[in-house]
């Protein structure tokens, strides 16, 4: 069974950092696409970044130069390092997972989410 379980969120003030983790079990995520996704309170869900079975990455215009998505394929573990946080970063994060390398198209495996607040 494929399961996708996000750690890492909590409050912080703006201009601080947080860390988030996404550890996969049952599929090794390593060669396939994998994202982050955010949906803030009255919202629709949007992208954060991306990063393909080649480690190709791509970001939301709005986290360009803040965010950084990385992956750990011995540890099955996905990454969002956030820096310089705002308010308006604040949001459940989810992260995904696609059967795919590339990172087009829906995502097949979701998390729970994790929440992230930041206040000013």
């Amino acid at each position: 069974q494929v399961q996708l379980v996000e750690s890492g969120g909590g409050s912080v003030q703006a201009g601080g950092s947080l860390r988030l983790s996404c550890a996969a079990s049952g599929f090794s995520a390593s060669g396939y696409c994998m994202g982050w996704f955010r949906q803030a309170p009255g919202k629709e869900r949007e992208g954060v970044a991306r990063i393909t079975g080649g480690r190709t990455t791509t970001y939301a215009d709005s986290v360009k130069g803040r965010f950084t998505i990385s992956r750990d394929n011995a540890k099955n573990t996905l990454y969002l390092q956030m820096n310089s946080l705002k308010p308006e970063d604040t949001a459940m994060y989810y992260c995904a997972a696609k059967t795919t390398s590339y990172c087009l198209g829906e995502f097949s495996y979701w998390g729970q989410g994790t929440l992230v607040t930041v206040s000013s």
